[in-house]
């Protein structure tokens, strides 16, 4: 699931994101409804400078009324935020942002999944445990991801704290890809920016949804059975 939302209706700001949902669509769902309004109420009322401040307050604001919905479930996330020339990019999960810098991929996130060292030890401090079941590293022997939104059952150890990183925009800045495990599974970042820079870039007609198409595509024609989405910002448009 994704959203784009007309930032304070000011042309060169806007908030973008990928909701990737597991144990059902309810997380899913409710952050992309309400994720980027809660981010902007923490914006407005802050200085510039504590911009990363305002989407930590956003994803944890929302995943406390989430788990309100008394509802299961959880989402993994990763947002964009343009705002007076900067981008802010923020991930809870295994939601990935990846950015073209003059045709070099340059990964803007880092997976949040227990197998990191941090991360499980964060967890064992905290009373949990990690373990490899069929290959893959889980929470408690159940999630893989480590961070998200919801997940009511692993609060105590997976949590929406984002982690977030903010750039000042510039003209080597060609677009980002926000996109869902099922695409970085199968498909490399420096690929994926290789297989849309030949639709986005120094062509007379950029076309980013078929890009976003053929990224999609390209991972499921090698085997990825899981939830694909993709989306592709030109952040030439905000500069």
């Amino acid at each position: 699931m994704n959203n784009l939302t007309c930032f304070q209706c000011h042309k060169f700001q806007a908030f973008f994101g990928i909701f990737d949902g597991h144990g059902g669509s309810k997380a899913a769902e409710f952050a992309s409804k309400n994720l980027d309004k809660n981010i902007l109420d923490e914006v407005v009322r802050r200085d510039e400078e504590e911009i990363g401040d305002a989407v930590k307050c956003g994803y944890l604001t929302t995943d406390t009324e989430f788990l309100k919905e008394d509802t299961s479930g959880g989402t993994c996330c990763v947002t964009a935020l343009i705002r007076n020339g900067n981008l802010v990019v923020s991930n809870a999960g295994d939601c990935r942002a990846v950015m073209s810098r003059g045709g070099i991929a340059e990964a803007l996130t880092s997976d949040h999944r227990p197998s990191r060292k941090d991360e499980r030890d964060r967890i064992e401090t905290s009373g949990g445990y990690v373990d490899l079941r069929h290959g893959v590293w889980r929470i408690q022997g159940s999630l893989a991801v480590s961070r998200g939104i919801g997940d009511r059952h692993l609060k105590s150890w997976v949590i929406a704290e984002p982690d977030t990183k903010i750039f000042q925009i510039k003209p080597n800045h060609e677009f980002l890809i926000l996109a869902s495990d099922g695409l970085w599974e199968k498909v490399s970042n420096q690929e994926a920016i290789n297989v849309a820079r030949e639709l986005c870039i120094a062509v007379d007609k950029p076309e980013p949804l078929l890009a976003c198409k053929k990224l999609a595509d390209l991972s499921a024609s090698r085997g990825s059975t899981d939830d694909i989405s993709v989306m592709l910002i030109q952040l030439g448009n905000y500069v």
